[in-house]
């Protein structure tokens, strides 16, 4: 019998299937994805009792899918490579994890940018070392081949206009889900879904690393709180006698200014903090030189890594707390003159010049430094040939070569801000004396892998204390007075020991403090021991140098006693604060904004005027080219 079926009928009925199809392969991407995502909100068995989950967590890599099943007409190949590059972030984010405690966030991809630019040496070292994760991306890639050239089309090429109407939907869809349109808020937030901005670990786990990632862009990813003037004159005229009366603080004897050294020493901390290691001697010369100078726990806005984080705190003054949208600070600035430390000591004419033993465009700090106001960055290739290392990078050693090779005693007083990197993890790598390290003891339960990081950590900050003490002797040997402040940037990413060992106060490590010392080597003084967040350090480094006239830094320390311990890494439990703190808090927001804009001069009380000179400084004249000018010493 003659098929009697209409062709519109069979058409009707490739249709059908090819849609039912389609959705099939969706179903199983989002499960498939709610599987290798492994958070307990989007597991697959949670379809049936909270499906929205799954679905936004898989959602953006459906609308690449089906674009790419628009280009491509292949519907196993277009899923299957969007699973394949989906895999990879998770991949990155379970190493992220491993290493650093904490999940990918938005913030994270700009990191793809500096692969080129000294990252790749950095950042490959936290790469896994076994093959088996790169012999099964080799399949995958091998498997998108095969199907591009094997796979047929899914329907037919000419399509009438359909094709070109459901591709310009998809990527209209795409462009404004990632360009972060707030239409797409209305899925991605702690209503519909579960959001904890201040903790990342617990949205990824309850809602999926893609559906965190999505509501922390939309969320926090664009745009700034606005400074409230109204707020920053209350909060001023409520601390104006305190503030009145450091401004007017007597300066040290007439005579030259202190030539000024900062330490920023990679994942410094005492291990004392941790149980087992209580009555240990990891940092003698810390614990030496704190008695003849200020020293104590040091709060920083982050855990594991983010150097720059604390580094731009340091420098600037200004608390990241403030600031939602500056996760990498350095990479998200447009400022092309950023007020701070460094400018203030150019204002009182002292040259400023930043030592690093790494690639100086690494976290694009040659461009951010000429912003802060540093004249000159002395980075890895002007280190002199054959300067050692210890495990992976330099050696503090030669850093403190460095410092003192840079060191004039003639001349302007100098301030001299030297970034270590010897500390640095992944913490896997070989030292130079693998028994010294091997006889390092570990509290115990902490075994295999967790031990031998632990005790390269502490192998390498020993090295860090042992240079500490010979900075600290060089520096009172010198004709010219000189300060040292020398912290630690954050806690090393020791995760697993910290949760086997404990730490001795039973606190959480986000929100464990780090150490501070400033000392001055020539003349020692008296103990003084003060909690500081890393954003005040620059005030308590001015005053100790004779500088008083910098309002906004004598206000961060009068602040300093209510506001220190609210600065800690993203995802830090949240801490109850009274209303007093939170409404000091608030009105402090305003201030480091209108600070940062340079609008913050009008509403503080007047001190002493600069000299012409340093007017011109202050106002950001690039000494940096100044210098090249006249054939200064680069």
């Amino acid at each position: 019998m003659p098929n009697t079926v209409p062709a519109n009928t069979n058409d009707k009925r490739a249709a059908l299937g090819r849609v039912a199809l389609l959705l099939l392969a969706s179903l199983v991407f989002t499960l498939l994805t709610g599987l290798v995502d492994g958070g307990i909100g989007v597991s697959p068995q949670r379809l049936l009792d909270q499906p929205l989950f799954l679905l936004a967590n898989a959602w953006p890599g459906l609308l690449v899918a089906s674009l790419l099943l628009v280009l491509t007409r292949r519907l196993v190949l277009s899923f299957g490579l969007v699973f394949l590059l989906q895999g990879l972030v998770y991949g990155v984010n379970a190493l992220k994890v491993s290493n650093l405690g904490t999940p990918l966030m938005p913030a994270d991809f700009r990191m793809v940018g500096q692969l080129r630019k000294g990252g790749a040496h950095l950042l490959g070292g936290y790469l896994p070392h076994s093959p088996w994760p790169y012999l099964a991306l080799l399949a995958g890639v091998l498997a998108v081949i095969a199907l591009w050239r094997y796979e047929p089309p899914l329907f037919a090429r000419r399509t009438h206009g359909k094709r070109l109407a459901g591709g310009i939907a998809l990527a209209l869809g795409l462009a404004s889900l990632f360009g972060g349109a707030q239409a797409w808020a209305k899925l991605y937030n702690g209503q519909k879904l579960w959001l904890e901005p201040w903790s990342a670990s617990s949205t990824a786990t309850h809602s999926g690393l893609i559906s965190s990632l999505m509501m922390f862009h939309l969320q926090y990813g664009h745009g700034q709180r606005k400074a409230d003037p109204d707020a920053a004159k209350q909060l001023i005229g409520r601390i104006d006698p305190a503030l009145r009366e450091r401004l007017q603080a007597a300066s040290p004897s007439p005579g030259e200014r202190p030539d000024i050294v900062v330490v920023q020493s990679e994942s410094f901390f005492d291990p004392s903090i941790v149980k087992g290691y209580e009555h240990s001697d990891f940092t003698p010369n810390l614990k030496r030189l704190a008695r003849h100078g200020s020293s104590g726990p040091l709060h920083v806005p982050t855990f594991g890594g983010g150097t720059i984080r604390t580094e731009f705190e340091v420098l600037t003054g200004l608390s990241l707390r403030y600031f939602d949208e500056l996760q990498f600070p350095y990479l998200q600035m447009n400022n092309k003159v950023v007020p701070g430390l460094v400018r203030t000591l150019r204002s009182h004419g002292y040259e400023t010049v930043a030592i690093h033993g790494n690639d100086p465009a690494f976290w694009n700090r040659n461009t951010a430094f000429k912003a802060i106001g540093f004249d000159r960055f002395v980075s890895q290739s002007a280190f002199p040939k054959g300067s050692p290392n210890d495990g992976m990078y330099m050696a503090d050693s030669a850093m403190t070569d460095e410092i003192m090779a840079q060191l004039e005693n003639a001349g302007p007083p100098q301030f001299l801000f030297a970034i270590s990197i010897e500390a640095h993890g992944p913490y896997d790598t070989t030292p130079s004396d693998t028994a010294a390290r091997d006889a390092i003891p570990v509290p115990d339960g902490i075994t295999g892998k967790d031990k031998l990081e632990l005790q390269n950590y502490l192998f390498h900050i020993g090295h860090a204390d042992a240079e500490l003490g010979r900075l600290a002797k060089l520096l009172a040997q010198r004709e010219r007075p000189t300060l040292l402040l020398f912290y630690g940037d954050h806690l090393p990413a020791l995760s697993n020991s910290y949760q086997i060992a404990g730490f001795v106060d039973d606190g959480d490590m986000l929100s464990e403090p780090g150490t501070w010392l400033l000392i001055d080597p020539r003349n020692p003084g008296k103990a003084e021991e003060q909690s500081l967040a890393s954003w005040m350090l620059p005030g308590k480094l001015l005053e100790q140098a004779g500088i008083h006239d910098d309002a906004y830094f004598a206000l961060t320390q009068v602040l300093a006693p209510e506001l220190a311990s609210l600065t800690r890494a993203p995802g830090a439990p949240q801490q109850e604060v009274d209303a007093a703190e939170q409404q000091t808090d608030r009105e402090m927001a305003s201030v480091a904004m209108l600070q940062l804009k340079g609008k913050l001069g009008k509403l503080l009380p007047a001190s002493v005027q600069p000299t012409t000179t340093e007017v011109r400084y202050a106002n950001g004249s690039d000494r940096m080219m100044e210098a090249a000018a006249n054939g200064a010493r680069q």
